[in-house]
């Protein structure tokens, strides 16, 4: 393996920094100086309007970041005709690289290592080296390679060729050459943290970078008095910044009375004391940014308001534009917060109009594919989990797509791929199938197809999809090899496809936990939370108050929108406006098994019961059976359920019933048997197995066995359906019930009628008789 010589990088947020020979040559210590130097941020104290102070780099870090969390999680495959590739990958702009190292581990197909070629690596343009492809002893093969520091920047792109690549694709069987680069393959760098100063105008930096792509953790911090306005406020920051996190994650953790070790977000009233630290004495709310006394380095956001609405209100103006004023505090002036709409969450597909696949598309992507070798094109779009259409009805897409018109192409034999989810729906073919269009296709007319429209199946579309469009293009069999790396051609879909969901309604049966872990639904029917109720026991603990800002956080990276109108509850009310609230309300609450008071009083109507610390499920009555029996549910599993929750000492999970505040709302308590077992929530959310084994009204996680799911109480309608259509979706449910009626109906009409019918008799044949006797 060639070893490179290592040097030194310096990047910033907003460029990296020219290095002169002269720069590359002075020691580590000096590098480090003049690119502080030239950096604009400050230190801790209040910036000047013309001559910044210095920055002081003082904090030595360590992060690794594997090809997996650059988005390709799984791995890199180069086969066949596409034997290059590449990937982007970004870094923080505000620490100092002063040293990279990459761990390559590959599996290489052994028609390719017969070959013995190698595999060329480059950064940003600049050769990296080569790694030798032959045979070896095992599958994978795991290389080590020093970076110089000084090429990797802010914005990257790591590539890879298989050396020869040109002379292997002309091979009639060049598909069994391959090379995968395993998601396992990691980056890690050394090197300094900057002290970006106090100004308020980088947030959210330095708690979350956006051009971070490993899973962030914000620390939370509230004083010894714990209020839940302070944790609302709290909530409302988490779900903005789940938004910001995107697809990389974000996590919570919680201290209270003390200062956190790194970056960390406070909030408070004024003059309440974290630490040593006390909150600005203030009229009204206010936002300040200060460096953490443990470490300058680091830096404490405080949000400090005397109530809920103020709190509110500093939390809002964190979040709802960029702060463009200078300095590191900002007195925030009361501004009214507009409540959301039903359904009308930013990241939610439209389901008014017609939706052109433009519209879903991301800023770094194109509907233009150049090329015969090529990713596929992915459309990723959320939907709200409730739309409902009728058995038969589909969803319509219509793509206008366009294939090159080169004659070395092989029109019979390519297509348009297209998946839903990763379901194959179809292919389409470059011309019109028929035996008129092969004909005129024949005599020379154009019978190019360019035009289809798809019908989804209702039950393909989930809470989180992405359409995959790939132009398989097949080369004639004559076609010269010179075409294969032609990077020129174009495939196209055109703007004007689209996807209609205009004609589905919202409506469900809940509970449903699959709703819930996939869009946080039914409490994101409006996405500001304006209809939901986040409830804790009266003294609740750091791990329970972390698991609610995960929550919020899954909830604004769902939707889009902050939970500007959450209420936060520390335990049940008794009476006032909070149980008002909580009548017309949702309920997510967080619990933990030791909580048996809050427990119980929460269990009390539903399916569910506690024991002390233990978890079960009521043993249903004779009427809860018949009423089972005559509505067709039967598959309820109350003695599964109830046999699981009692076998297992350490689990965490959900659990869903009908709100017994309003019959029209929903609870969902997220339930563990200690806060170790909830803080391991945040892990299991973040697996795919574990979110598709997520449904019915409780699901228990367990290390030892997964997730297990049951149904365990009754479902009820929820949504948007007219009378009409509901009279109709209720006979088509309940057909035993309906068969029940109409047979007592039928029962009652045939006693009826047989009764009518013989009083008609017995009066005839008495009035004969009658008559009969009159005569004589």
């Amino acid at each position: 393996m060639k070893k490179m010589t290592r040097t030194l990088l310096v990047t910033s947020l907003s460029a990296a920094l020219f290095l002169s020979p002269a720069w590359a040559d002075s020691p580590p210590d000096q590098q480090l100086e003049q690119a502080a130097a030239s950096l604009p941020w400050q230190p801790g104290a209040q910036p000047e309007a013309d001559v910044p102070p210095p920055v002081t780099l003082n904090q030595p870090i360590s992060s690794e970041i594997t090809v997996g969390q650059m988005g390709q999680t799984q791995g890199i495959t180069l086969a066949g005709s596409q034997l290059q590739s590449g990937i982007v990958f970004t870094l923080p702009g505000d620490e100092v690289i002063t040293n990279a190292h990459l761990s390559l581990t590959l599996r290489v197909s052994p028609a390719l290592a017969a070959h013995n070629t190698s595999l060329q690596l480059m950064l940003n343009g600049q050769p990296l080296g080569t790694l030798p492809l032959g045979s070896s002893d095992s599958d994978t093969n795991s290389y080590q390679l020093d970076i110089p520091a000084a090429m990797v920047v802010a914005s990257n792109n790591l590539s890879f060729k298989v050396n020869d690549a040109d002379k292997l694709v002309c091979e009639k069987d060049s598909a069994q050459y391959q090379v995968t680069i395993l998601p396992s393959s990691a980056l890690s760098m050394e090197g300094q943290q900057l002290n970006i100063g106090t100004d308020l105008r980088n947030f959210p930096r330095p708690f979350l970078d956006p051009q971070r792509m490993t899973a962030a953790s914000v620390t939370i911090g509230f004083g010894d008095k714990l209020s839940p306005d302070a944790v609302s406020a709290a909530a409302l920051v988490a779900s903005w910044l789940g938004i910001q996190s995107d697809y990389r994650g974000i996590r919570f953790p919680v201290v209270q009375g003390q200062l956190p070790e790194k970056n960390g977000i406070l909030f408070g009233h004024p003059g309440e004391k974290i630490g040593n630290l006390t909150f600005p004495q203030q009229e009204g709310p206010v936002l300040q940014l200060v460096d953490n006394p443990n470490n300058p380095v680091y830096k404490l956001l405080l949000v400090s308001g005397r109530d809920d609405s103020q709190l509110r209100q500093a939390a809002w103006r964190l979040t709802s534009r960029p702060i463009s004023s200078e300095g590191s505090q900002l007195a925030v002036q009361p501004q009214p917060i507009a409540f959301r709409k039903p359904y009308d969450a930013p990241r939610w597909i439209n389901t008014n109009r017609p939706v052109r696949l433009s519209e879903l598309l991301r800023k770094d992507q194109s509907l233009t594919s150049n090329g015969i070798w090529h990713e596929p094109l992915r459309v990723n779009f959320r939907a709200a989990p409730d739309l409902f259409l009728w058995d038969g009805d589909a969803v319509p897409v219509n793509l206008h797509y366009r294939f090159p018109t080169e004659n070395w192409i092989d029109e019979d034999h390519s297509y348009l791929n297209v998946m839903l989810n990763g379901t194959f729906l179809r292919n389409l073919t470059v011309n019109k199938v028929g035996l008129l269009e092969s004909a005129w296709h024949r005599l020379g007319g154009d019978a190019r197809q360019e035009r289809y429209e798809l019908k989804l199946d209702p039950y393909l579309i989930y809470g989180d999809n992405q359409l995959g469009l790939y132009f398989n293009i097949k080369p004639r069999a004559d076609a010269p090899c010179g075409v294969l790396m032609n990077n020129n051609i174009k495939s196209r879909i055109e703007d004007d496809s689209w996807i209609d969901l205009s004609h589905t309604r919202h409506f469900s049966m809940l509970p449903n936990l699959s709703y819930f872990v996939g869009a946080s639904f039914p409490f994101t029917r409006l996405a500001d939370f304006g209809q939901t109720v986040l409830l804790l026991p009266e003294k609740p603990t750091l791990a329970e108050i972390g698991t609610v800002l995960d929550l919020a956080a899954r909830a604004g990276n769902s939707t889009g929108a902050a939970l500007t109108q959450n209420q936060v509850l520390f335990g049940l009310p008794k009476g006032g406006t909070n149980l008002a609230r909580l009548q017309r309300s949702d309920v997510l609450a967080v619990s933990t098994t030791s909580n048996s008071a809050f427990n119980q009083a929460m269990l009390q109507s539903s399916p569910f019961e506690t024991s002390g610390t233990t978890l079960g499920v009521k043993e249903p009555g004779t009427l809860d059976r018949l009423r089972s029996w005559l509505t067709g549910d039967w598959s309820r599993q109350q003695l599964d359920a109830d046999r699981y929750f009692s076998s297992n000492e350490a689990w965490r999970g959900f659990i869903s019933y009908r709100s017994p505040w309003n019959p029209d709302r929903l609870v969902v308590m997220t339930v563990a048997t200690s806060d170790e077992q909830l803080e391991r929530l945040h892990n299991d959310l973040s697996s795919a197995r574990i979110n598709a084994g997520i449904r019915g009204d409780a699901a228990v996680i367990t290390d030892e066995n997964g997730i297990r799911s049951f149904r365990v109480g009754p479902q009820f309608p929820s949504g948007e359906l007219p009378w009409y259509m509901l009279v109709v979706w209720y006979a088509n449910q309940h057909s035993v019930l309906l068969a029940l009626a109409a047979l007592i109906v039928s029962a009652l009409v045939g006693g009826s009628t047989f009764a009518l019918l013989r009083r008609h008799a017995r009066r005839r044949l008495h009035g004969n008789d009658d008559s009969n006797s009159g005569r004589k």
